[in-house]
């Protein structure tokens, strides 16, 4: 700790660089603090918290602002959060309920509202799950010689596309598609499914099986789609209107749109080797990051199934408004996938 003056010193500094990106010098912190003290002693105070690497003076004549390294000891120690008011709170619960019992349409739904109401580039990932398998699969006829295909897995993970079948959707090959599923797909891991399967049930379904192929080889690029982890960024056109970010925001959207270093650091957060958290500046474990402030979530549902859910955005966010409402929308997501879909009322 580095005591009361010079942390409120330190916070007003801060607070006032987040809302201006202006520095501070004596005279205005003379003005904002709730005791008098002299100029001198002002900057003796000022000097040493550059001293210990808290703040930095970018003229010789001009004030101060701070550093990364002194972002972290305001978020630990001179936040004063702003609650989520009930009003925010109904908005995203009624928001997040939609999609609730379709882990991933309730990932991107809440995604996309960290962009919304951070004003950051937010993310969501999951991590590919080798166990999961195949729970449903349903045909709807669509007419027209097409049906839609819809496949749900253990993990909660639910494919759909639209097949154009040679012959009639009747009850005959509705039976043997079912007979197939069930003989053949149900419990098998998503993984496995690929045309190796698919042709073991020829001796099964005999002459139908050119019937059947449509459906079964678009059973089998459901199933390679699901079976695979994915990442979905919302928001990255928000970076351009953070000035702190200035000449790193195009360096930090290339990075963005490159994604394998992104992915990789998620898939080691979901796996526990880097506790979920909020990396400010230096911390981040990726160096095209390190001006950056990352606050995310890892969740976990069904078992099995792993996801992080979070935000990007520059050093100067406005943490006492953005930080509460980022845990929200995470917990209540998080909320979600464990219950399985339970809507809030």
């Amino acid at each position: 700790m580095i005591g009361e003056r010079r942390s409120t010193i330190l916070g007003l500094i801060i607070d006032h660089y987040i809302k201006t990106g202006e520095p501070m010098g004596s005279k205005t912190l003379c003005l904002l603090l709730p005791y008098s003290i002299s100029s001198a002693t002002i900057r003796n105070e000022m000097a040493y918290l550059s001293d210990i690497g808290f703040l930095e003076q970018r003229h010789t004549s001009g004030g101060r602002i701070p550093t990364k390294a002194s972002y972290r000891y305001y978020v630990d120690n001179l936040l004063k959060p702003k609650p989520v008011t009930p009003f925010e709170q109904q908005k995203i619960n009624e928001i997040l309920s939609v999609n609730a019992s379709d882990p991933e349409r309730l990932l991107a739904d809440g995604a996309r509202l960290l962009a919304d109401v951070t004003g950051c580039a937010s993310f969501y990932s999951t991590v590919k799950d080798p166990l999961d398998c195949i729970q449903g699969i349903d045909l709807i006829p669509a007419g027209n010689q097409r049906a839609m295909l819809v496949m749900l897995s253990v993990g909660g993970k639910i494919k759909s596309s639209v097949c154009k079948i040679t012959r009639p959707i009747d009850d005959d090959f509705k039976r043997m598609f079912y007979l197939i599923i069930n003989e053949y797909f149900i419990g098998t891991p998503l993984a496995d499914v690929n045309l190796s399967l698919v042709q073991s049930t020829a001796p099964r379904l005999g002459t139908a099986v050119f019937d059947m192929l449509p459906v079964l080889t678009s059973l089998c690029s459901l199933c390679s789609e699901a079976s695979q982890g994915s990442l979905e960024i919302y928001g990255e056109t928000n970076l351009l209107s953070q000035d702190e970010l200035s000449g790193d925001v195009y360096k930090l959207l290339s990075f963005l749109a490159q994604r394998s270093k992104l992915e990789q650091l998620l898939d080691r957060i979901s796996k526990g080797t880097i506790p979920s958290a909020l990396f400010l500046g230096d911390e981040n474990p990726v160096y095209e990051l390190r001006n950056t402030a990352m606050a995310l979530g890892k969740l976990e549902f069904n078992e099995s199934q792993k996801a992080t859910l979070g935000i990007i955005g520059s050093l100067r966010i406005d943490y006492e408004t953005v930080l509460p409402r980022v845990d929200y929308i995470i917990n209540t997501v998080s909320q979600l996938l464990k219950e399985g879909g339970v809507r809030y009322e």
